[in-house]
């Protein structure tokens, strides 16, 4: 399992309003961009959102379904990227004083990632997941320096 922590220097409230927006995923997710509402309310258990994925060269089309939510505390996603298969991924969002610290776990559930799954991808998510984290705090950041409002 691919688990990583960070500390983002603002409340859980500001964090869930970037988690909120479905347009924003492209902003820190790794490897995607145009993010947008698919289907349902985000983030409400059922609803998705669809991107682009950029491998290199090619494009493809992703889409990513809340599974759970359970807020303030929890959020859970199942991302689904064509031949690559599906994987979980899981915010735990724990108040730390006046900050907020984020435990991310992502794991391949079906299709190639699946059956790749081993100790040296997880190596490689535990990359990607470092520069998602802080890509993430960084919008967060951003957002309350707009001032815009929190949850």
């Amino acid at each position: 399992m691919a688990i990583r922590h960070h500390l983002i220097h603002h409340p859980p409230s500001a964090l869930w309003a970037v988690l909120e927006q479905p347009d924003q995923y492209g902003k820190w997710v790794v490897g995607t961009q145009d993010s947008r509402l698919l289907e349902g309310r985000w983030p409400e258990v059922g609803s998705s959102i669809e991107y682009t994925v950029r491998l290199g060269p090619k494009e493809l089309q992703g889409r990513t379904t809340v599974r759970r939510l359970e807020r303030p505390g929890a959020l859970e996603l199942e991302a689904y990227s064509g031949a690559l298969g599906t994987a979980r991924i899981a915010f735990d969002i724990r108040p730390w004083g006046d900050k907020t610290l984020v435990l991310l776990d992502e794991h391949p559930l079906q299709g190639l990632g699946g059956i790749l799954h081993n100790a040296a991808l997880d190596a490689v998510m535990q990359i990607r997941h470092r520069a998602m984290l802080g890509r993430l705090a960084e919008v967060v950041d951003a957002q309350a320096a707009e001032g815009r409002p929190a949850g």
